[in-house]
C-alpha cells in the first residue's frame, strides 16, 4: 500500500491490484485493514482505529482511493460523492473494434447478488460516463474515463455491452485469458478538503502491458 496523502482528516492511498478493500469471504488482506494498521502503528493509536471506507474499487482493479479518519470527514466527502461533486477517472485498455475517439455511455444496470454480475437492464439504477481514446495500437485502445456515477463493474458492463471489452476482464470478456490482469485503473480523484474546503486532486499511474500499448 503506496500512501499518497495523509492529514487530521484524510488518508490517500494506492490501492494494489487483487487486494479487496475491505474483509471478504477470502478472508485475504484488505486495503481498509491494511490501512487501519498503518495508522494504528504510525501514530501509536491505541484500541480500534476508525478508517470511513468512501468508495470502492474491484479487487482486481488497482489505483488511487481515499478514506476518512473522522466521522465528520467520512460524512462530508460522501456527501460531494452523492451530489457527484466528487470526481473520478480511470484509464482502461479495451478492445477496439472501430471505437469513436470519444463517447456518452448511459444504460440503467442491474445486478444479480447470486452470481455477483451486472448487466444491462430498464429495471436498474442510472449508470453514466464520459471517455476519451488517448491511443490504439493492435486493436486495442487507451481509454480515459470520467464516471458520472458510481455502479458495481459499471465501466466493464458499459464497454462490454457495447462490443468493447476491457482487457484481461475474467468476468466481462469471453476473450480474456485465464491470469490476465484487468486493464482498469483508478487513475484521479478530485474533491473538496472536507474541512478546508480545498480542491484537492490526486493521481496514480498504471504500469507496463497493455496500459503501454
Amino acid at each position: 500500500m503506496k500512501v499518497l496523502y495523509e492529514d487530521n482528516h484524510l488518508l490517500v492511498v494506492e490501492k494494489p491490484v487483487n487486494v479487496p478493500m475491505q474483509e471478504d469471504s477470502s478472508k485475504d488482506e484488505d486495503l481498509l485493514t491494511m490501512a487501519k494498521k498503518y495508522i494504528k502503528e504510525k501514530y501509536q493509536k491505541p484500541g480500534d482505529v476508525y478508517l470511513g471506507l468512501l468508495h470502492r474499487l474491484d479487487r482486481p482493479v488497482g489505483g488511487v482511493c481515499v478514506f476518512a479518519r473522522t466521522s465528520k470527514a467520512a460524512s462530508r466527502v460522501s456527501k460531494q460523492i452523492a451530489e457527484h461533486s466528487f470526481q473520478k477517472e480511470y484509464l482502461a485498455v479495451v478492445e477496439d473494434h472501430g471505437l469513436k475517439d470519444q463517447g456518452h455511455f448511459e444504460d440503467r444496470l442491474l445486478k444479480d447478488p447470486k452470481t455477483n454480475m451486472v448487466k444491462v437492464d430498464p429495471r436498474g439504477k442510472d449508470a453514466s460516463l464520459d471517455y476519451e481514446v488517448l491511443k490504439r495500437k493492435d486493436d486495442l485502445a487507451l481509454v480515459r474515463i470520467r464516471l458520472h456515477t458510481g455502479r458495481s463493474h459499471q465501466i466493464r458492463v458499459q464497454f462490454s455491452s457495447r462490443n468493447h471489452p476491457l482487457w484481461g476482464d475474467q468476468r466481462y470478456n469471453k476473450k480474456a485469458v485465464k491470469g490476465q490482469q484487468i486493464a482498469l485503473w483508478s487513475n484521479r480523484i478530485e474533491f473538496d478538503h472536507p474541512t478546508t474546503g480545498e480542491r484537492l486532486s490526486f493521481e496514480s499511474e498504471p504500469h507496463g502491458y497493455p496500459f503501454n500499448i
